[in-house]
């Protein structure tokens, strides 16, 4: 197909040229001259091409990102609310009085809403035992500790939690020196 493409052009131009009077060069020459043009535009098609789908491929990837993370912030808003209900959960248990009891135990079964929908949506509590990492821990006290190896956690002060294993918000933890 090319090739008839080029004998095609190659005729076009011989006969423009015989109606103008001009003299042909070489018709080898002209020939190759028309192919390097092909082969150039053809190159540039091609590019162009590659070009368009990668960018088609990079915003369809932004895409999936943007709905998998547009919740991101109304969760980290929630956060707060979570932990209110543990500390009033926390508070409850060692309750005596029977009143006191039902409204723990209304609470726990609130915080268990609360974390089943959360996984639901893929947020996660961040691991805080173990080895300190600065990737989903956020290291607010260095506390020499009996038993514990330097930069293991000692304590958690606040939970972390994750979303899609992006960090929504990083657990505040005292480590060991």
């Amino acid at each position: 197909m090319i090739e008839q493409n080029n004998e095609q052009i190659e005729e076009e131009l011989i006969d423009e040229a015989a109606e103008q009077g001009e003299v042909l060069p070489d018709s080898d020459a002209a020939l190759r001259e028309v192919e390097e043009k092909l082969k150039a535009c053809e190159d540039r098609y091609i590019r162009a091409h590659a070009d368009f789908e990668n960018i088609k491929k990079r915003y369809e990837k932004e895409k999936y990102q943007a709905i998998d993370y547009a919740h991101e912030q109304f969760s980290r808003d929630l956060l707060p609310i979570i932990d209110a209900l543990e500390i009033a959960y926390k508070a409850g248990e060692e309750a005596t009085d029977e009143v006191v009891k039902k409204i723990n135990e209304g609470v726990g079964l609130t915080l268990e809403q609360f974390k089943k929908v959360f996984e639901k949506h893929g947020i996660k509590e961040a691991d805080s035992v173990g080895k300190f990492d600065p990737n989903i821990h956020n290291a607010v006290l260095q506390v020499e500790s009996e038993g514990k190896e330097s930069g293991d956690i000692v304590q958690t002060f606040q939970k972390g939690y994750t979303i899609k294993g992006r960090v929504l918000r990083a657990a505040m933890v005292s480590i060991a020196k």
